[in-house]
Protein backbone atom coordinates (compact mmCIF):
# COMPACT_ATOMS: atom_id res chain seq x y z
CA UNK A 1 0.00 0.00 0.00
CA UNK A 2 1.18 3.48 -0.86
CA UNK A 3 2.16 5.79 2.01
CA UNK A 4 -0.42 8.44 2.82
CA UNK A 5 2.06 11.34 2.41
CA UNK A 6 3.11 10.06 -1.02
CA UNK A 7 -0.50 9.58 -2.06
CA UNK A 8 -1.41 13.08 -0.90
CA UNK A 9 1.52 14.58 -2.78
CA UNK A 10 0.53 12.70 -5.96
CA UNK A 11 -3.13 13.74 -5.56
CA UNK A 12 -2.08 17.39 -5.54
CA UNK A 13 0.13 17.12 -8.67
CA UNK A 14 -1.67 17.47 -12.00
CA UNK A 15 0.45 14.86 -13.80
CA UNK A 16 -0.04 12.14 -11.14
CA UNK A 17 -3.52 13.10 -9.91
CA UNK A 18 -5.61 10.68 -12.03
CA UNK A 19 -3.56 7.60 -11.09
CA UNK A 20 -3.32 8.67 -7.45
CA UNK A 21 -7.10 9.19 -7.28
CA UNK A 22 -7.62 5.70 -8.69
CA UNK A 23 -5.36 4.32 -5.93
CA UNK A 24 -7.29 6.36 -3.33
CA UNK A 25 -10.65 5.03 -4.54
CA UNK A 26 -9.43 1.43 -4.67
CA UNK A 27 -7.88 1.73 -1.20
CA UNK A 28 -10.87 3.24 0.58
CA UNK A 29 -14.03 2.43 -1.42
CA UNK A 30 -14.95 -0.74 0.46
CA UNK A 31 -14.46 0.73 3.95
CA UNK A 32 -16.33 3.90 2.99
CA UNK A 33 -19.09 1.87 1.32
CA UNK A 34 -19.79 -0.05 4.53
CA UNK A 35 -19.53 3.08 6.67
CA UNK A 36 -22.13 4.82 4.46
CA UNK A 37 -24.25 1.68 4.11
CA UNK A 38 -24.68 1.48 7.89
CA UNK A 39 -26.04 5.02 7.84
CA UNK A 40 -28.33 4.93 4.78
CA UNK A 41 -29.03 1.15 4.86
CA UNK A 42 -29.84 0.83 1.15
CA UNK A 43 -27.32 -0.41 -1.46
CA UNK A 44 -28.32 1.95 -4.29
CA UNK A 45 -28.43 4.97 -1.98
CA UNK A 46 -25.04 3.96 -0.61
CA UNK A 47 -23.56 3.87 -4.12
CA UNK A 48 -24.91 7.38 -4.78
CA UNK A 49 -23.55 8.75 -1.50
CA UNK A 50 -20.19 7.02 -2.05
CA UNK A 51 -19.92 8.58 -5.51
CA UNK A 52 -20.78 12.02 -4.08
CA UNK A 53 -18.17 11.48 -1.35
CA UNK A 54 -15.41 10.76 -3.85
CA UNK A 55 -16.46 13.72 -6.01
CA UNK A 56 -16.18 15.97 -2.95
CA UNK A 57 -12.81 14.46 -2.01
CA UNK A 58 -11.56 15.02 -5.56
CA UNK A 59 -12.78 18.62 -5.71
CA UNK A 60 -11.44 19.51 -2.26
CA UNK A 61 -8.18 17.56 -2.05
CA UNK A 62 -6.09 20.71 -2.58
CA UNK A 63 -7.79 22.26 0.45
CA UNK A 64 -6.87 19.28 2.65
CA UNK A 65 -4.38 20.66 5.19
CA UNK A 66 -3.25 17.36 6.68
CA UNK A 67 -4.49 18.30 10.18
CA UNK A 68 -5.92 14.77 10.39
CA UNK A 69 -5.29 11.52 8.57
CA UNK A 70 -6.56 11.44 5.01
CA UNK A 71 -9.04 8.63 5.74
CA UNK A 72 -10.38 10.51 8.80
CA UNK A 73 -11.06 13.48 6.54
CA UNK A 74 -12.76 11.23 3.96
CA UNK A 75 -14.85 9.48 6.63
CA UNK A 76 -16.02 12.88 7.84
CA UNK A 77 -17.02 13.82 4.30
CA UNK A 78 -18.76 10.44 3.86
CA UNK A 79 -20.61 10.86 7.18
CA UNK A 80 -21.77 14.37 6.29
CA UNK A 81 -22.80 13.29 2.78
CA UNK A 82 -24.81 10.35 4.20
CA UNK A 83 -26.56 12.49 6.81
CA UNK A 84 -27.30 15.20 4.23
CA UNK A 85 -28.66 12.54 1.87
CA UNK A 86 -31.04 11.24 4.57
CA UNK A 87 -32.19 14.76 5.42
CA UNK A 88 -32.94 15.49 1.74
CA UNK A 89 -34.68 12.15 1.35
CA UNK A 90 -36.99 12.71 4.34
CA UNK A 91 -37.76 16.26 3.12
CA UNK A 92 -38.48 15.00 -0.42
CA UNK A 93 -40.82 12.32 0.92
CA UNK A 94 -42.41 14.82 3.30
CA UNK A 95 -41.82 12.62 6.35
CA UNK A 96 -39.90 13.01 9.60
CA UNK A 97 -36.41 11.59 10.15
CA UNK A 98 -37.89 8.96 12.48
CA UNK A 99 -40.45 7.88 9.88
CA UNK A 100 -37.69 7.64 7.28
CA UNK A 101 -35.61 5.43 9.62
CA UNK A 102 -38.58 3.10 10.15
CA UNK A 103 -39.19 2.94 6.40
CA UNK A 104 -35.51 2.20 5.71
CA UNK A 105 -35.37 -0.64 8.23
CA UNK A 106 -38.61 -2.08 6.84
CA UNK A 107 -37.13 -1.98 3.34
CA UNK A 108 -34.03 -3.88 4.51
CA UNK A 109 -35.84 -7.21 4.25
CA UNK A 110 -36.62 -6.53 0.59
CA UNK A 111 -33.04 -5.41 -0.21
CA UNK A 112 -31.40 -8.15 -2.29
CA UNK A 113 -27.99 -7.01 -1.02
CA UNK A 114 -28.98 -7.49 2.63
CA UNK A 115 -27.65 -10.90 3.64
CA UNK A 116 -28.54 -10.81 7.30
CA UNK A 117 -30.76 -13.24 9.11
CA UNK A 118 -33.53 -12.38 11.57
CA UNK A 119 -31.01 -11.46 14.29
CA UNK A 120 -29.11 -9.10 11.96
CA UNK A 121 -32.39 -7.48 10.96
CA UNK A 122 -33.37 -6.99 14.59
CA UNK A 123 -29.92 -5.53 15.32
CA UNK A 124 -30.37 -3.07 12.41
CA UNK A 125 -33.78 -2.10 13.79
CA UNK A 126 -32.21 -1.53 17.22
CA UNK A 127 -29.42 0.60 15.75
CA UNK A 128 -31.94 2.62 13.75
CA UNK A 129 -33.65 3.70 16.98
CA UNK A 130 -30.44 5.31 18.27
CA UNK A 131 -29.86 9.07 18.10
CA UNK A 132 -27.60 9.95 15.13
CA UNK A 133 -24.36 10.43 17.08
CA UNK A 134 -24.79 7.21 19.09
CA UNK A 135 -25.57 5.35 15.86
CA UNK A 136 -22.41 6.64 14.19
CA UNK A 137 -20.23 5.81 17.20
CA UNK A 138 -21.80 2.37 17.58
CA UNK A 139 -21.28 1.51 13.90
CA UNK A 140 -17.69 2.73 13.83
CA UNK A 141 -16.77 0.93 17.04
CA UNK A 142 -18.80 -2.27 16.67
CA UNK A 143 -18.61 -2.95 12.93
CA UNK A 144 -15.45 -1.17 11.88
CA UNK A 145 -13.57 -1.79 15.13
CA UNK A 146 -12.19 1.74 15.07
CA UNK A 147 -10.30 3.13 18.03
CA UNK A 148 -11.90 5.99 19.95
CA UNK A 149 -9.03 8.26 18.84
CA UNK A 150 -9.88 7.58 15.17
CA UNK A 151 -13.59 8.18 15.75
CA UNK A 152 -12.72 11.36 17.64
CA UNK A 153 -10.79 12.67 14.61
CA UNK A 154 -13.71 11.88 12.28
CA UNK A 155 -16.58 13.17 14.42
CA UNK A 156 -14.60 15.94 16.13
CA UNK A 157 -15.77 14.81 19.57
CA UNK A 158 -13.79 14.06 22.73
CA UNK A 159 -12.80 10.46 23.45
CA UNK A 160 -14.65 10.64 26.78
CA UNK A 161 -17.83 11.80 25.05
CA UNK A 162 -17.51 8.99 22.51
CA UNK A 163 -17.06 6.36 25.22
CA UNK A 164 -20.21 7.63 26.93
CA UNK A 165 -22.12 7.62 23.61
CA UNK A 166 -20.99 4.09 22.83
CA UNK A 167 -21.88 2.84 26.32
CA UNK A 168 -25.38 4.37 26.06
CA UNK A 169 -25.82 2.96 22.54
CA UNK A 170 -24.87 -0.55 23.68
CA UNK A 171 -27.34 -0.35 26.58
CA UNK A 172 -30.15 0.80 24.27
CA UNK A 173 -29.38 -1.89 21.68
CA UNK A 174 -29.26 -4.59 24.37
CA UNK A 175 -32.60 -3.53 25.84
CA UNK A 176 -34.16 -3.37 22.35
CA UNK A 177 -32.91 -6.90 21.57
CA UNK A 178 -34.31 -8.22 24.86
CA UNK A 179 -37.82 -6.97 23.98
CA UNK A 180 -40.34 -9.39 22.40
Amino acid sequence: MIAEETLLHELKQLETQARAFEVLVNTYKERLYWHIRRIVLNHDDTDDVLQNTFIKVYKNINGFKGDSKLYSWMYRIATNEALTFLKKKSNKLGISDAELKDKMVSNLQADVYFEGDEIQLKLQKAIATLPEKQKLVFNMKYYQEMKYEEISAILDTSVGGLKASYHLAVKKVESFLKED
